[in-house]
This record gives structure tokens, C-alpha cells and sequence, in this order.
């Protein structure tokens, strides 16, 4: 009851103090591409009910289907686009998803339907909490679209990078409170002021699954 209640009370907060630069936004993306202003795109939620995320446009109108997800230096994003992805921006908008209880400030990165049929019964457990704008794995994986270069961008997020962010969010998942999502809140905040880090080796990453970080001590996709 207190997280869901920090959540209404703080997103609410969030809306009406933001809502100048959140406005200065819409107008930037119509102008950079016109076109919708917000994207809605198809998530799974807590107990796997299904929900539309929103999210700044930072796709151009016209361009071919490609992946679900977004990989490094992705054609199809706008100039506008790669600002607002790069600071996050963007996500603003989910603000109006955890008012309406679809999310939660923080918990798991909230899947597209293809991607969460992929999971495991073990990583299905990230499906008992409220998925959240920042989270963990969201935190760690902050360079994620850097990482997704290469022949088949798509196979390496299925076969590494998404097991190494399920693992960190399944350790959320069992010990989700609000003293720890405070401290998240404070890590994305220092995250999103700080250069990205390089990107981290395959081996290691491939390794995150089976040794993931505490969340006690260590830190931290869209189309």
C-alpha cells in the first residue's frame, strides 16, 4: 500500500511540475517527423495482464517493420529521438501508466508478448511485481542499445542480454520494498547525469544470469 501510494502521490507530483518541458517535447517530436506524438506499444504487466505503454515517439513514421527492439545507431530513430532516448526523456509519459496502475516508478522492465512467451517458469516471477519505469536491470543495462550491434541484434538480446536483465530483476522481484526503491530512484537519477559506461564484454554478460549483482550493493529497451 505505501509503494503504490508513493507512486500516485509522486507521478502526480511529476505530471504537473513537468508538464512545460513535457509539452516542449510533444511539439519537438511532431516537428522532427510528424506524425503521433505518443507511441503505444503492447507490454505485459503484473500477472501477466497485458497494457499499453506510452512513450514520446522517437521513431520515424515511415520506416519498414524491423525488431521489437532498438539496436545501436538504429536508422529508423529520429534525430529528436536519439536525444530523448539518450536522457530518457522519452518514458516520461509512463507517468500516466502508474496512475492508472499498469506500472510502478520502479520494478521490471516491462516486456513486449514475444518476449515474456520466451521465459522460463523460474523468470516468470518478475511477472508478480508491477513492472516499472526504472528498475535494476534498467539501471545496468542503460548502454543496452550499444550492446545490440551485430549480424543478428535480436538473437544476442534473447540469448544473452535478456536472461542477464531477468536475473536481476527476478532478485527485485523477491525483495521488492520501498527503502529499495528508493535507493533505485536514487541510482537512475546519478545514472542519468553520468556518461555512459563502455559496454560490457560478452563473457561477462553471458555470466550475469548465474552471478547476478546484489541489489544491497551493485547497481542497474523500446521500439
Amino acid at each position: 500500500m505505501v509503494k503504490r501510494a508513493l507512486d500516485v502521490a509522486i507521478s502526480a507530483a511529476f505530471l504537473v511540475v513537468l508538464s512545460p518541458v513535457m509539452a516542449a517535447i510533444a511539439i519537438a517530436v511532431y516537428l522532427s517527423d510528424p506524425g503521433p506524438i505518443i507511441f503505444r506499444g503492447r507490454r505485459i504487466g503484473r500477472y501477466g495482464r497485458s497494457f499499453a505503454i506510452f512513450k514520446y515517439r522517437s521513431m520515424r513514421q515511415r520506416t519498414a517493420p524491423g525488431a521489437a527492439i532498438t539496436v545501436g545507431r538504429d536508422p529508423r530513430v529520429t534525430s529528436v529521438g536519439r536525444v530523448l532516448r539518450a536522457t530518457k526523456l522519452d518514458e516520461l509519459p509512463q507517468l500516466v501508466n502508474v496512475l492508472r496502475g499498469d506500472m510502478s516508478l520502479v520494478g521490471p522492465r516491462p516486456e513486449a508478448p514475444e518476449y515474456v512467451e520466451k521465459y522460463t517458469l523460474e523468470q516468470r516471477e518478475v511477472l508478480n511485481v508491477r513492472p516499472g519505469i526504472t528498475g535494476p536491470s534498467q539501471v545496468a543495462f542503460r548502454h543496452e542499445e550499444e550492446l545490440l550491434i551485430g549480424p543478428d541484434p535480436e538473437w544476442y538480446y534473447l540469448t544473452t542480454v535478456m536472461p542477464a536483465k531477468l536475473a536481476i530483476d527476478r532478485e527485485y522481484a523477491r525483495n521488492v520494498s520501498v527503502w529499495l526503491d528508493l535507493r533505485i530512484l536514487a541510482r537512475t537519477a546519478v545514472s542519468l547525469v553520468r556518461p555512459l559506461p563502455p559496454p560490457l564484454p560478452p563473457r561477462q554478460i553471458h555470466e550475469e544470469p548465474t552471478k547476478p549483482q546484489p541489489l544491497i550493493t551493485a547497481g542497474t529497451r523500446d521500439a
